[in-house]
């Protein structure tokens, strides 16, 4: 027997893809229990209980109906086998026909080791009542609150083993290809009583076993609970995926998240995670369990192209970088967005290419083009890469002071502190007024800038403005953002929405954004800021001297060299 291959799969936050449908009392329960029926929504009866995946407790026997699996098996009755026995009409099992009303049955033994079985829910509240959504009520605070998001991968995997058909008619669509291990790095779904001994070590640096919402897991149901990461929260995944991925013990990672921001941090993982292995993202528009869901085949799809080993060069390198892989597409991670919440919403920007090949239909996956943005291993922005510390800003009275901002921990280990706090500034049309067009009504630039200037010494600013050339059209934003980049602050320009053009970079004060949307130009300037610093901040940024400039363009130019190879 040949060793199968060892993935890790990585819990992120809000995931669909690790996520269920919310729990609610059967009607069957609800019969034993004196509980009214729960009726369709027209008042009708319904038809059928939902069926959950749940365990036996101990062994049963079932007789299943002969040629009840298909409406057209009895159609071919002559190529079966016999029945197991009959079940009379007081429904006694025999092994042979007592009389013609007999029903032909099979035997079954469930036992408890078999794994889960889709079965009524049955469970009730504390106070007897049914179980209609996840909270005990509507609006109930978290401590009368389920979750319906697992607190690791190992569930939902099993259920897709257990419970997903593959074309072939068989199941153990992962277990018999790969063997997994689970990790939590910013799960949907946490332990608030305390995390089981055996999952402590996998809870990450700085977490307690006791953990709460919104700093150890990051569920958005139910709404009026939801929570997401910090920037902290992405220094410590950043780390924790680094370890895994160094350890030597896996062909590739499998990273599940939200689909609204999986976008962001799987091209995060490609510029910053130095490493020669896959890294597939992977996100749903329906939880687990919910009709048409979408995740399982996502998951599968991510272990057949990681075992299949199509990323790799001739010295076995991953030579794509992270991917998304949705729908069967692979996706590069700089040029991957969600444009809609559907299975199949999600499509490759920038106009030149960026869907690199498919996985998930007959045959074994393949890739027709490879990118040529450096990522990972080849990043120079990876976690290797980066310098212990930069030089940050902190406004001291009317001066702008540079000072030294740490970056990585003696272990080499990246900060919480280091992560820069980056904002996206759109620009419009019909913005500025005929009679006053100062920059004081700029006031959310404006505060934007002093709080950076005050609080964060790694900052930076993504502008959107126009297609083509991310174009600026009010004077007056225009005029901050480059005061901003005068204070010290860099500033990437871009595009609105998917732009397919490149931004000039005639202009030495901003650095062109490419083709980059404003969500990627973010991360990617986020990375940045911790591998260069802070630009040169002029001593009066509303009237810089000539040496000033050209210590800020040279700066600037860096940081463009950076933005046209990733």
């Amino acid at each position: 027997m040949t060793r199968k291959p060892r993935i890790a799969h990585l819990a992120g936050p809000n995931a669909t893809i690790q996520n269920t449908p919310p729990l609610v009392t059967s009607n069957k329960a609800r019969a034993k229990y004196g509980l009214a029926a729960r009726p369709n929504a027209d008042g009708s009866a319904q038809r059928f209980d939902v069926l959950r995946a749940q365990r036996l407790a101990a062994p049963a026997t079932v007789y299943v109906e002969q040629f009840s699996a298909h409406p057209l098996e009895i159609d071919s009755a002559e190529l079966y086998g016999p029945p197991d026995g009959y079940l009379d009409a007081a429904g006694k099992f025999h092994k042979e026909r007592t009389g013609p009303g007999d029903k032909p049955v099979y035997e079954i033994e469930l036992a408890p080791e078999d794994g889960l079985y889709p079965l009524p829910y049955v469970a009730r509240q504390s106070d007897g009542s049914a179980w209609e959504e996840e909270c005990a009520g509507p609006g109930a605070p978290d401590t009368k609150a389920r979750q319906g998001f697992f607190p690791d991968g190992s569930r939902s995997f099993e259920e897709i083993d257990r419970t997903q058909i593959g074309v072939d008619g068989l199941g153990n669509m992962i277990s018999a290809k790969a063997d997994i291990d689970f990790y939590r790095v910013m799960p949907p779904g946490g332990y608030r009583k305390g995390v089981p001994a055996g999952l402590r070590k996998d809870i990450g640096e700085g977490d307690t076993p006791v953990e709460t919402r919104g700093l150890n897991f990051f569920p958005y149901k139910p709404f009026h609970l939801s929570a997401s990461p910090s920037r902290a929260a992405l220094a410590r995944a950043t780390n924790m995926v680094q370890r895994v991925l160094a350890s030597g013990k896996y062909e590739g990672a499998v990273w599940t998240e939200g689909s609204p921001t999986n976008e962001e941090t799987i091209y995060w993982l490609n510029l910053l995670i130095d490493t020669t292995l896959p890294i597939c993202g992977n996100s749903a528009q329906r939880p687990q369990g919910q009709a048409s869901a979408d995740g399982p085949k996502n998951i599968i799809d991510s272990i057949d192209y990681i075992i299949s080993h199509v990323w790799a060069d001739s010295e076995g390198r991953d030579r794509a970088g992270a991917v998304m892989i949705q729908e069967q597409q692979i996706f590069a991670a700089r040029a991957v967005q969600k444009v809609d919440a559907r299975p199949g919403g999600y499509v490759a920007t920038g106009g030149h290419g960026g869907v690199l090949g498919a996985s998930g239909h007959d045959g074994r996956p393949l890739l027709h083009y490879l990118p040529t943005a450096k990522h990972t291993y080849k990043s120079d922005v990876n976690l290797t890469r980066l310098p212990a510390s930069v030089s940050g800003l902190k406004r001291d009275g009317t001066k702008i002071a540079t000072l030294a901002v740490p970056i990585k921990d003696t272990d080499g280990a990246l900060l919480a502190t280091a992560i820069p706090k980056v904002a996206i500034v759109k620009d419009m049309s019909y913005w500025n007024a005929d009679f006053d067009d100062g920059i004081e009504n700029e006031a959310d630039i404006i505060a934007m800038t002093d709080l950076m200037l005050d609080k964060a010494p790694l900052s930076g600013f993504v502008i959107e403005g126009l297609t083509p050339y991310g174009a600026i059209t009010a004077p007056a934003r225009s005029r901050l953002m480059q005061k901003a980049v005068f204070c010290g602050i860099p500033v990437a320009r871009v595009g609105r929405g998917a732009p397919e053009g490149f931004i000039p970079t005639s202009d030495p004060t901003y650095i062109g954004g490419s083709n980059l949307t404003a969500t990627k130009a973010r991360i990617l300037l986020m990375a940045a800021i911790m591998k260069f610093g802070m630009l040169p901040p002029a001593a009066d940024p509303d009237r810089p001297t000539g040496q000033e400039l050209d210590a800020i363009f040279g700066k600037v130019k860096q940081y463009q060299l950076l933005f046209d190879t990733h």
